[in-house]
């Protein structure tokens, strides 16, 4: 069974708001996906903020990868833990593993995310 949780929506959760790295305004200046130039408006990113439903989309991926500085293919990892999942295995390498760990790094980070860096901490 797929592991699933909001982890594009906890990113930019950790990252942006009040008390956070960058206010939303900022992050919807920066965010911008660099081949439609197509950006979120202030009011989508307070919706993630919020954990209010939005659609994902490859142009919303790479300019949140741009506006939280991150590869894209972390964000698309986390777009896809968000809306398919993972299994287990799947989450042991390559850019699902680096977003696991970015999540974990992240303040406020959930007891899933912590479980399963102290399981891959525990097998290395």
């Amino acid at each position: 069974m797929p592991e699933q949780r909001n982890a594009l929506t906890e990113l930019v959760q950790a990252n942006v708001g009040a008390g956070r790295r960058m206010s939303t305004r900022d992050f919807a200046a920066v965010a911008v996906d660099p081949e439609t130039n197509w950006s979120p408006g202030k009011s989508l990113v307070g919706k993630v903020i919020a954990g209010q439903g939005y659609n994902i989309t490859p142009q919303l991926v790479s300019a949140f990868a741009v506006g939280l500085g991150l590869p894209r293919e972390v964000v698309a990892a986390a777009a896809h833990l968000q809306t398919i999942g993972y299994t287990a295995k799947e989450l042991t390498s390559g850019a699902p593993a680096v977003l696991i760990h970015t999540l974990d790094a992240a303040p406020g980070v959930g007891p899933k995310a912590r479980a399963v860096a102290e399981r891959w901490n525990a097998e290395a």
